[in-house]
């Protein structure tokens, strides 16, 4: 079973044993076709995407793309509210960059449309819409969607949350 709070690739990058379910976490999820950027674009904008910060790199063979950091000072407030300031200021000086394109490009498959999925959405979530969160859930038709009253990271926040809906999707598909 995959789960990841960025888990647009999940389908592509499942290595091993097919997963019987997925679990997203305050996740995106792009349908075929579909980049997180267009998607997103149907809702109004989070508050993060005004706490970005766009680092142009190159590539070893030439090409040029866009790394993206959250702004150290805006991170708290703009991803991990609900931590305290100490643990979101270490977030932020050990924070590893998206790439832009991690948003554009467009998924070749959408492993939600074969697998049973449970959804955890974060109501105070400022990364991702929460309109969004609930769309997603809805489109892809999830055996369990569990709303806290969490940030982004509910990964750190809300841990018994996150392992509850992951034990449960284990539970349902049979490994447990």
């Amino acid at each position: 079973m995959r789960f990841s709070g960025f888990s647009a690739r999940s389908p592509e990058i499942v290595h091993g044993a097919a997963p019987l379910a997925l679990v997203y976490i305050n996740a995106m999820m792009p349908d075929k076709g579909e980049s997180f950027a267009s998607l997103s674009g149907k809702f109004p904008k989070a508050p993060l995407t005004k706490a970005l910060r766009q680092v142009p790199f190159r590539n070893g063979d030439g090409t040029s793309g866009t790394d993206m950091y959250i702004q150290p000072d805006k991170l708290h407030a703009t991803f991990a509210q609900d931590l305290s300031q100490e643990q979101a200021s270490v977030m932020a000086s050990t924070q590893r960059p998206i790439a832009q394109s991690a948003f554009t490009d467009k998924l070749t498959q959408a492993a939600w449309r074969d697998k049973p999925v449970y959804v955890l959405v974060g109501k105070q979530d400022r990364a991702i819409n929460l309109s969004l969160e609930r769309y997603e859930a809805e489109r892809a038709h999830a055996r369990k969607t569990v709303e806290i009253n969490s940030s982004h990271v509910s990964l750190v926040s809300h841990p018994q949350a996150v392992t509850d809906l992951i034990l449960s999707a284990a539970h349902d598909s049979g490994r447990q």
